[in-house]
């Protein structure tokens, strides 16, 4: 490439960052700016054809298109492309022993039914019993008492509720943590499943030779006053999709022994299964303080102000 046409590649680039001058708020500003010199770098290193660009505008147009109030093809695009992942990480930086972070999924859904203590999240959700327990502490180890824990998954059949085309509401609720931080509950044994992979993103996983299947997991999201929301899953030992989560969601700190009891097992609650096998799992939650900042670093993790080091 000569040097005139990597000069006028380069001034286009600056024309269009420097239209965001006048952009009242700083951090749009930054972003629109950052967004066009990383994209103008993206299109010039590999020298995106005009044929290339019309079909990524149509990949983005039926991405639109597919999306809808039960499905989010944009979450699932995030999520194939490490985008996802990378903004939890960027916003949860580690601190201390705080449990880890993972991404969100595109099936949370408000409103889930409260569940007592001990209660069955399963809803009729076919699947294995499976006993659910931990404490919520913070990073001092000090209990968190009526911590508010979202849970949701997907059933045996490797679907969520939201999948269904129905009002089923099954494999969700939420709970909170007694005087002591400790919660149990039941729930069914994770198992794998595909991502939604008859649209855009499918096409896109088949083309670049990937998978859509997801590591078996349980999701958590967890909330108590001046600590830092937790959104994160636990996933089983022994899943051979550890290593090649399509959302790239692992984190070791994460997998758990997901231990089978055999049929006739008493259960921890006095609950009668009969002749069916369950399994049990321990997961212990530590939040990390709002707007902590780990040590080593210039600022606040989360944009709030540094509670301790």
């Amino acid at each position: 490439m000569s040097a005139e046409q990597a000069d006028r590649e380069q001034q286009l680039t600056e024309r269009v960052v420097a239209s965001f001058d006048a952009t009242a708020d700083p951090r749009l500003k930054e972003v629109m700016g950052a967004l066009t010199r990383h994209l103008h770098a993206f299109v010039r290193e590999v020298r995106l054809t005009e044929a290339e660009w019309q079909q990524a505008i149509g990949f983005l147009t039926a991405t639109g298109h597919i999306t809808d109030e039960r499905r989010q093809e944009f979450i699932l695009l995030s999520d194939v492309l490490g985008a996802s992942m990378q903004t939890v990480t960027v916003n949860n930086q580690a601190y201390q022993n705080a449990t880890e972070a993972t991404v969100v999924g595109p099936f949370f859904v408000e409103g889930s039914p409260l569940i007592p203590l001990g209660g069955d999240i399963s809803g009729g959700a076919p699947g294995e019993p499976c006993w659910v327990e931990g404490t919520v502490t913070d990073t001092r180890g000090a209990p968190i008492p009526n911590a508010r824990i979202e849970v949701w998954e997907a059933d045996d059949d490797g679907l969520y509720d939201v999948q269904y085309g129905d009002d089923r509401v099954a494999a969700r609720g939420h709970l909170f943590t007694d005087a002591d931080g400790a919660y149990r509950f039941w729930a069914i044994v994770p198992t794998p499943y595909p991502i939604p992979h008859d649209g855009p993103v499918g096409r896109l996983l088949e083309a670049t030779g990937r998978s859509p299947m997801r590591a078996s997991h349980l999701h958590f999201l967890v909330e108590a006053a001046g600590l830092r929301t937790l959104i994160t899953h636990i996933f089983v030992r022994g899943d051979d999709l550890l290593d090649r989560d399509s959302v790239f969601g692992v984190r070791d700190s994460l997998v758990k022994d997901f231990a089978p009891q055999p049929p006739g097992t008493p259960t921890p609650d006095g609950r009668d299964l009969g002749d069916r096998p369950w399994t049990r799992v321990r997961f212990d939650i530590v939040l990390a303080p709002k707007g902590a900042v780990p040590i080593g670093s210039a600022g606040p993790a989360d944009g709030d102000v540094s509670v301790g080091g």
